[in-house]
């Protein structure tokens, strides 16, 4: 079993901001796969879908970004999924509006979702997906930033993001973080 954790922030006025661009992901991959009916559970809603490679959760957290570890440890505890087979989806200010990112390890890198997701599982060894919503312009302050809603001329270009982003999360699913990282980890020139 694998599970594919989209973070972001409960409730309609957080919806199409930066900070729920997992969120996106998770339901961009709901579209596809047209899985059942959603289960509201430990602290997720959470979708049951099956690939090749077996069963797959597909997760949004209803904790806050900042809890999102308690929602996932709850999860993995009671479905025993390792570290490894946990897929975090995360929006990163750190990388350009548009482009994504895979890593099969290492630190939050001022993620506070992942941040806690790490501390609660016990182990940096988790792949993670983060998607580039870009910096925040002059002196805005970086919160302020990642709970706004993308710019009416930066919308295409999430809305891309978020379809490659789901691309590779299959990749991910059927062939792991090392086929995703090397498919997906494209600088901006290519």
């Amino acid at each position: 079993m694998k599970l594919v954790v989209g973070l972001g922030n409960p409730g309609a006025q957080y919806a199409g901001t930066r900070h729920n661009a997992g969120f996106d992901v998770i339901l961009e991959l709901v579209r596809r796969c047209q899985p059942g009916k959603s289960q509201t559970k430990f602290s997720s809603v959470i979708w049951e879908v099956f690939a090749d490679t077996g069963k797959i959760l597909l997760v949004t957290p209803t904790t806050y970004m900042n809890r999102s570890g308690e929602a996932v440890q709850q999860i993995a505890s009671f479905y025993q999924v390792l570290p490894q087979d946990v897929a975090v989806v995360c929006d990163d200010i750190n990388l350009p509006l548009g482009r994504i990112r895979w890593r099969a390890s290492g630190s939050a890198g001022g993620q506070k979702g992942l941040a806690d997701i790490i501390q609660r599982l016990g182990t940096d060894q988790i792949p993670r997906l983060r998607l580039g919503v870009g910096r925040p312009p002059g002196q805005m302050d970086a919160a302020d930033f990642v709970l706004a809603r993308f710019r009416a001329e930066e919308r295409e270009e999430s809305e891309m993001m978020t379809k490659i982003a789901a691309d590779s999360a299959e990749v991910w699913i059927a062939d792991g973080v090392v086929n995703a990282m090397n498919r997906y980890n494209r600088s901006s020139e290519e």
